[in-house]
């Protein structure tokens, strides 16, 4: 049934770019014979155009992983009150962003920061194409900013991390050994954020195993205060590991063509992706180049050129 539903989605897009072609050519066609105006045929080629943008950008998303939805972790970096505040306002950003393309967003744990802002968030974004629109979005976002936490009104550059998961359902089979999985419990504390009770019982998950990027022992812990039941926080807990553990293989595979098209331009995962300078009105994609002056519409949720100009560069 979801394959069905796939297929008969992409061919209402299909038919309505067509619609919208036919359209346009009727339009200009009315044109030539005096019947409309140049207004008319050029809002009928800006949305033939949109459509069809619309529909390549889908095309792009095309991979098994893409159509899952998405955790979102924010952890802020080092620098204190400004590093938490930054983390903060990017927890709100995509929160916006979520709320604009009509997805359910839930907060599965939230870590108040000392003063102001956030130390972590971990944001569970779901919806059809969430994690192939957010996977841009991995990596180190910079802040620079005159901070109004510095009593000298000085200009201060802060980072903070954004790690994207998939968010996967049962279709995907994931192993997970039972003799390196422990937990812990414990009462969540702090003001806590939306659907997050500070007197919930939370968990936390450790999980030790062979990483398949590094070959290495490793560990991944995670932390679910969402639901008042203990065994609601473990089974959530459980399907963000699912989705930790598909991440690095994905990463293990994309390593692999990595070194098999080794000419294509590198995508250096966790690295740091964009800067957001507010006192010179820009913000800047490193990897695409692509940047824009309207700051205030970036951090009130608009990425989507930034997501659409990682896509044209990276999407194989």
């Amino acid at each position: 049934m979801r394959k069905v539903k796939s297929l008969k989605r992409w061919i209402e897009l299909y038919n309505e770019v067509h619609a919208a072609a036919e359209e346009l050519q009727l339009s200009f066609d009315f044109y030539k014979e005096e019947i409309t105006t140049e207004e008319e045929v050029d809002a009928a080629y800006a949305s033939a155009k949109t459509l069809i943008e619309d529909l390549e950008l889908k095309n792009m998303l095309r991979k098994e992983e893409d159509h899952f939805g998405a955790v979102l972790k924010i952890v802020a970096g080092a620098g204190g009150t400004e590093a938490q505040d930054w983390a903060d306002m990017l927890f709100r950003m995509y929160q916006r962003w979520a709320e604009k393309q009509g997805y359910k967003s839930e907060v599965t744990n939230y870590q108040d920061g000392d003063e102001a802002g956030i130390k972590t968030v971990t944001l569970q974004i779901d919806g059809d194409l969430a994690y192939g629109y957010l996977k841009s979005e991995n990596g180190v976002h910079r802040l620079v900013r005159v901070s109004p936490f510095n009593a000298q009104g000085k200009r201060m550059t802060s980072f903070t991390s954004v790690f994207v998961t998939p968010l996967i359902d049962d279709s995907i089979e994931i192993e997970i050994n039972p003799a390196g999985l422990s937990w812990d419990t414990f009462r969540s504390s702090g003001a806590g954020g939306q659907n997050v009770n500070k007197v919930e019982t939370g968990v936390r998950l450790h999980y030790k195993f062979t990483n398949p990027v590094t070959n290495q022992p490793d560990e991944i812990v995670i932390e679910n205060t969402e639901s008042r039941s203990q065994f609601g926080n473990k089974d959530n807990a459980l399907r963000l590991l699912k989705g930790q553990l598909y991440e690095l293989e994905l990463e293990r595979r994309r390593a692999e063509s990595a070194k098999v098209e080794a000419g294509k331009k590198k995508i250096e995962w966790g690295s740091q992706i964009r800067s957001y300078v507010f006192d010179d009105r820009r913000v800047k994609d490193h990897r695409t180049n692509y940047q824009t002056s309207n700051v205030q519409a970036v951090m009130d949720g608009g990425i989507d050129d930034f997501i659409k100009a990682y896509l044209m560069e990276f999407s194989e």
